[in-house]
């Protein structure tokens, strides 16, 4: 089932209208012929070019069909002529040009050439995609008067802090694709610090209103993600290189019609707290023919943290994850921790897990945080997790309250390992079981310990699975 039009169909239907009074409109994740930048990178990915028809679920076929794709009108921008220089010269006012006059424009695509070019906040408006093309690298800089503050989240908690590197709010037909080099290296000078007990203090005081949660200028300091559309709908992020961050890398919040496709992210970094791709709170999420790198969760599905999750109370719902290179040091596929909104309908297929990831399925919450993942499918995700393959934890951080988070049902099918020490590590509690968890034709090598370890779990299914190339029933 396609989700999207064909490069010739695109090629075609802007030679029909090309004798029209406005710009034809091209599919940005389909159309970057016209500019120096490919599709996405080929290395991307774990290389077994998925096509959406091959998913083995018809929901998730319906998923992706479902979710809007960027039409971005057939006109370039180019920073240079709004002042950009490249070689060390601020150009932060230029980028915020070129972007204003697409949007003014109808839309359009800002073009980033081949060069080193150092700016502040980036801030995306409707109808705009930032190409940064090949050979091209945005620094982002060090100078902290250059990130205003805006609406985000640390944490799972609406705060207001410094802007986040790429940053859009409320904007609709947005992109940011090329083959080139976002890096946040600079950034380091300000963007630190994790805090986020200063924000549950204020919570705690009755401070509702996020935008009364003002961080700079507070004594307290909380990191800014790297690329974050808030409160977006159809939303683009391809083939670009994310370099050197300080913090979450992509971080879709409140988004709906989310495509993350061919994006390489930094596992390189020894930052913690370094996530590949964070959708939180956001519907229809396609992250596809990535190599995630990361120094924490490669994908960490969230949706809200605790009181403030609550206040919100969003789930995100409908991720489909295929094609994809996990090189983190936590889980390939994490829901949580915060995940009070609740996590819904993920499915995720012909992945690979490399590197020292910790678990090809991590899902965490406890009764303080609430919420929980139903309707969690894994099929074809191969490689050797460092602990165990499955581990999910209903008492995540030791912290208790009176919310408890609701799981299941679960599927792993047609799995693998080619090393492991456990298989399953998973426990629900005593008052809320994992309602289903099925195993199907799956082989697990290399394992440890065959014991697994599973506790307040209903529907347990195995089926043609063996450790070890040994048969086993539970």
């Amino acid at each position: 089932m396609a989700d999207s039009l064909s490069r010739r169909q695109a090629i075609g239907l802007g030679a029909a209208v090309a004798g029209a009074a406005v710009a034809a409109p091209i599919l940005a994740h389909e159309a970057l012929a016209s500019t120096s930048a490919p599709a996405a990178p080929q290395a991307a990915g774990a290389g077994f070019k998925v096509a959406p028809g091959d998913l083995p679920w018809p929901e998730a076929q319906a998923i992706v069909a479902a979710t809007k794709q960027v039409n971005i009108p057939n006109r370039t921008f180019n920073i240079t002529a709004f002042g950009a220089k490249s070689g060390g010269a601020d150009n932060t006012a230029a980028f915020a040009a070129a972007i204003k006059a697409a949007n003014q424009a109808g839309g359009g695509r800002v073009i980033v050439p081949a060069g080193t070019w150092t700016s502040g906040a980036i801030h995306l408006l409707s109808n705009v995609e930032l190409n940064v093309g090949a050979g091209a690298t945005i620094k982002f800089s060090g100078d902290a008067s250059k990130y205003p503050t805006v609406l985000t989240r640390y944490e799972g908690i609406e705060c207001m802090n410094r802007s986040p590197m790429i940053y859009a709010y409320g904007q609709t037909n947005i992109a940011l694709t090329g083959s080139g080099t976002l890096d946040a290296g600079g950034t380091g000078s300000w963007n630190k610090g994790s805090d986020r007990a200063y924000l549950e203090s204020l919570i705690a005081k009755g401070v509702t209103d996020p935008h009364k949660r003002v961080v700079p200028g507070s004594g307290h300091n909380m990191r800014s993600t790297f690329v974050e559309p808030y409160n977006c709908d159809t939303v683009l992020i391809q083939g670009v290189h994310l370099k050197n961050p300080q913090f979450w890398q992509m971080h879709p919040t409140l988004c709906k019609n989310v495509t993350v496709d061919g994006v390489t992210t930094d596992a390189s970094t020894a930052h913690s707290n370094t996530d590949g791709c964070d959708p939180e709170c956001s519907d229809h999420v396609i992250i596809r023919n990535c190599t995630l790198g990361a120094h924490d969760d490669n994908i960490a599905i969230k949706s809200g943290r605790d009181a403030d999750g609550r206040r919100i109370n969003v789930a995100t719902s409908n991720v489909v994850i295929y094609n994809c290179l996990m090189n983190g040091n936590w889980g390939a596929v994490t829901c949580g921790s915060e995940i009070t909104g609740g996590v819904k309908n993920v499915y995720a297929y012909k992945c690979n897990i490399i590197g020292a990831t910790k678990f090809a399925l991590y899902v965490k919450s406890n009764t303080q945080r609430g919420g929980g993942a139903q309707n969690i499918n894994l099929d074809s995700i191969t490689g050797a997790p460092v602990r165990s393959y499955v581990f999910l934890t209903s008492t995540y951080n030791g912290q208790k309250g009176s919310h408890v988070p609701v799981w299941g049902p679960i599927a792993l099918t047609n799995c693998s390992s080619t090393k492991v020490p456990k298989v399953l590590d998973v426990s629900g509690l005593s008052n809320s079981h994992v309602k289903g968890f099925v195993v199907k034709n799956s082989a697990f090598k290399g394992v440890g310990n065959t014991s697994d370890t599973i506790s307040n779990v209903d529907g347990l299914s195995f089926s043609n699975v063996t450790y070890n190339g040994k048969s086993v029933s539970r």
